[in-house]
């Protein structure tokens, strides 16, 4: 089982064995194991083994046949699942600031 949050610029796949708790961003989510916690994503996909329990963030769900959703579900939210700072922002900023550091290793 992996607990915590989990930031992924892609695809997250969750297979019939897998376990997460806790908040997850990625492009898209397919589930075929079980997740508890809050999902955002573009696409999210729970197969027919899979189980979310939680709240989903997404404009595009499907649940297969056998596949199972307890908790609520909103509209993607405005902003990008997945932020990243341009080139030219980034290195017009000193890159010794405790913030940037946070921000990058959450």
């Amino acid at each position: 089982m992996i607990e915590g949050k989990l930031r992924i610029e892609k695809n997250l796949v969750v297979s019939n064995t897998g376990h997460l708790k806790g908040e997850v961003y990625a492009d898209k989510i397919v589930v075929n194991g079980l997740i508890e916690g809050t999902c955002c994503a573009n696409t999210i996909e729970i197969l027919k083994k899979g189980v979310v329990s939680g709240t989903i963030y997404s404009d595009n769900l499907s649940i297969e046949r056998g596949g199972k959703f307890f908790g609520s579900t909103h509209p993607a939210e405005q902003k990008q699942v997945v932020e990243l700072t341009p080139k030219d922002k980034a290195s017009s900023k000193p890159a010794n600031k405790k913030h940037q550091s946070r921000a990058v290793n959450e």
